[in-house]
């Protein structure tokens, strides 16, 4: 299990500077972002989403932000698996077909439809699907649909999930964190952006 804070960790936080100082005005914040990393990639028990999927999930969303210290940490944390270093040059060719600004979709028609954006519908490429298989492919497939056209999910995304071998359970796990990526890439761009500003 990992004792440093992942977020002191990857935004370069030093214990007693400005910026540590600014996270402990909220403690609370700070340690339930600590304990959802560890509940969502250094489980106890993984349950129906193993860590190397985790891990390629996770080197995927956030490669999809670009390069970063929390892309490198979790491309590093998937090439640690066992069957990583053979998933990443397949997630590194998705993540080049992925990448595009967003987010983009439909709304149902009505007084939102003015904000309808038209964008990338992103599939895995058929040489990826085998090196990556059903499951990891769908997962990719997904959590591009949940990073960049959240407002065009629907109950056909949960069943191609679950045709690929995805439980309810592992579709919740999977769901919270990509959340949770989102969350973290932000709030590590925005400390390291303040503490470049401040230095």
């Amino acid at each position: 299990m990992s004792t440093q804070d992942i977020i002191d960790t990857l935004a370069g936080i030093v214990p007693g500077s400005a910026l540590d100082a600014i996270r402990a005005r909220r403690l609370q914040a700070r340690e339930n972002a600590q304990k959802s990393y560890l509940s969502l990639f250094e489980p106890i028990d993984p349950g129906d989403v193993s860590l190397v999927e985790r891990a390629a999930v996770a080197t995927f969303v956030t490669g999809l932000h670009g390069e970063s210290p929390v892309a490198a940490f979790y491309r590093k944390k998937l090439a640690a698996n066992a069957d990583g270093a053979r998933l990443l040059a397949a997630i590194d060719a998705e993540i080049a077909r992925g990448r595009t600004s967003g987010p983009y979709g439909s709304y149902p028609a009505g007084p939102l439809s003015v904000e309808n954006t038209a964008g990338l519908i992103y599939r895995v490429s058929a040489a990826s699907k085998t090196a990556l298989g059903a499951r990891l492919a769908a997962a990719l497939e997904h959590a591009h649909l949940l990073v960049f056209r959240p407002r065009d999910a629907a109950a056909a995304d949960m069943k191609a999930l679950l045709d690929a071998g995805w439980s309810n359970t592992g579709i919740v796990t999977f769901s919270q964190l990509v959340a949770f990526l989102s969350f973290q890439v932000r709030v590590v761009s925005g400390l390291r952006t303040l503490a470049a500003a401040s230095a």
